[in-house]
């Protein structure tokens, strides 16, 4: 590849350059797949916390506990924190 021809796929202008891009891509994809793994694995869990906590006689949701967890994700990753550890509740234990 020469300096002129772009990598469609990389976007990169000179192969040494491609090749680390397509190294670090396969990389983010196997991370990519173990936050999928662990989401679903969270949710599952999650939802057995609360099935098992209802059928015990407690309440479905424990606002203390979810707020613990907004604040813990906010703290490590700034405001996108909180939209994560949203969505991660939600999946949890579904729709309020």
């Amino acid at each position: 590849m020469t300096a002129d021809v772009m990598d469609q796929a990389t976007g990169a202008g000179q192969e040494p350059a491609a090749e680390r891009i397509r190294e670090m891509r396969e990389r983010i994809n196997e991370i990519d797949q173990a936050i999928i793994d662990l989401w679903l694995e969270r949710a599952s869990l999650s939802q057995e916390v609360g099935k098992t906590r209802m059928a015990s006689g407690g309440t479905r949701l424990v606002l203390a506990r979810e707020r613990e967890i907004v604040e813990r994700f906010r703290t490590a990753l700034g405001p996108d924190g909180t939209q994560v550890a949203l969505l991660l509740l939600r999946s949890g234990r579904g729709p309020l």
